[in-house]
């Protein structure tokens, strides 16, 4: 099929509060998993990796009330973010960027025995979940 594999994401819009902490956040994040600022406008930037991109936005339409993950809609993203020692790092280096651990008594297995994973929050109440592939580049679980 031209232009992607059919029922491959192709892009995430994601709308943020207008909110310098939840921008920082997300920008590192993006960067740390190797995405590359491909667009910027007055409200908001796409970024990209591969065939798909992911855009942080707001604005006007944005309302101004508190995301939660736990209402109807989605959850949380997963990264594959390469070995476990990547995740490691991110994990590391996350709180300094705005990032908190969820689930610490459990991690890196918060997700079952067999799933290496750092799930994290930002102040904003976004989940990402960062996935570490085993030494044959394949997700673990």
């Amino acid at each position: 099929m031209a232009g992607g594999t059919r029922g491959a994401l192709h892009h995430v819009e994601l709308w943020l509060p207008d909110d310098d902490a939840a921008w920082a956040s997300s920008t590192w994040l993006l960067t740390a998993l190797g995405y590359e600022r491909t667009s910027t406008w007055r409200t908001g930037s796409s970024w990209t990796l591969g065939p798909t991109y992911l855009v942080l936005e707001t604005g006007p339409d944005v309302l101004d009330a508190p995301h939660e993950r736990r209402r109807p809609g989605v959850n949380h993203l997963a990264f594959h973010a390469g070995t476990r020692a990547d995740v490691d790092a991110l994990a590391a280096a996350a709180p300094g960027h705005g990032w908190s651990l969820l689930f610490p008594d459990a991690h890196p297995f918060a997700g079952g025995a067999d799933h290496y994973a750092a799930y994290l929050e930002n102040a904003a109440g976004f989940e990402v979940e960062l996935v570490a592939t085993d030494d044959a580049g394949t997700p673990t679980a």
